[in-house]
């Protein structure tokens, strides 16, 4: 898989926003987030998790927590959870319980993964979708529902076409998307919810370095526990075979060497 280099290289997210309204505009006024009733937000939307308190971050670095962690808060109007969980290749198939938790309200969800240029963001008003869409250059579109909103207009009219520098042995194929997709998802980031991960700031978005979110672990009651997985992980590194080292021969052919 080529990395594709571009304007926005690093940028991750998975985030969810519940909202009774506009939210950039509410996060504009939020104030600190109180912990007894972010953590009962988080035990009432995730019923099948044993959750532990700790550490939390700001809203700016919290957007993609480790595996096994949250960061959330929750204000009167408007709340925030940062979890990996969320980023899914086919938005429309967030689980019910979390979809239904928007009753009445606007749920934006939020996911991009820099390393293999991915971005997938959904809207649901009032628990119905009105707008999904997921790509990235190897998977092609993958989900497109709805009408496209604002911000995305000059992307699929052609007024934002991927600026990007090849990887090794595809010099001669143009990028695969019409547009590279963590430039849309910057602006996604800001019309949605206020704030960029990577890019110039303007003077309306979101401080979101000064918003404070708090953390939690995350552990599913029916599943192994983050040291079990470890483990297991471990015990599968130490049954594979000893790596096969490559090298190039005079005619460009692979000759395998004799050890590292």
């Amino acid at each position: 898989m080529g990395i594709a280099l571009g304007g926005a290289v690093g940028a991750k997210t998975g985030l969810l926003v519940y909202a009774d309204g506009d939210i950039p505009r509410l996060l504009q006024r939020v104030g600190p987030a109180d912990g007894d009733r972010t953590a009962a937000m988080m035990r009432r939307l995730y019923p099948g998790c044993e959750i532990d308190e700790c550490e939390g971050a700001t809203l700016w670095d919290g957007v993609y927590p480790p595996k096994g962690t949250a960061y959330a808060a929750s204000w009167p109007g408007v709340e925030v959870i940062g979890d990996q969980r969320v980023m899914i290749d086919l938005p429309s198939q967030l689980p019910e319980y979390l979809v239904s938790a928007s009753a009445g309200r606007r749920l934006v969800l939020h996911a991009m993964h820099s390393v293999v240029d991915w971005l997938a963001f959904a809207v649901w008003e009032d628990g119905r979708l009105i707008r999904s869409l997921s790509l990235s250059p190897d998977s092609g579109v993958m989900e497109n529902i709805g009408e496209p909103l604002p911000f995305e207009l000059p992307y699929w009219a052609g007024n934002r076409p991927a600026d990007i520098v090849p990887w090794p042995g595809a010099e001669e194929e143009p990028y695969p998307l019409p547009f590279h997709p963590l430039e849309l998802g910057e602006d996604a980031l800001r019309a949605l919810c206020g704030f960029i991960q990577e890019g110039r700031p303007e003077p309306d978005d979101v401080d979101a370095d000064g918003i404070k979110l708090h953390g939690f672990h995350m552990r599913d009651r029916h599943g192994p526990d983050l040291a079990e997985q470890e483990a297991e992980l471990c015990r599968a590194v130490e049954a594979m075979p000893p790596p096969r080292v490559y090298t190039l021969g005079p005619d460009g052919s692979l000759i395998e060497r004799d050890g590292l």
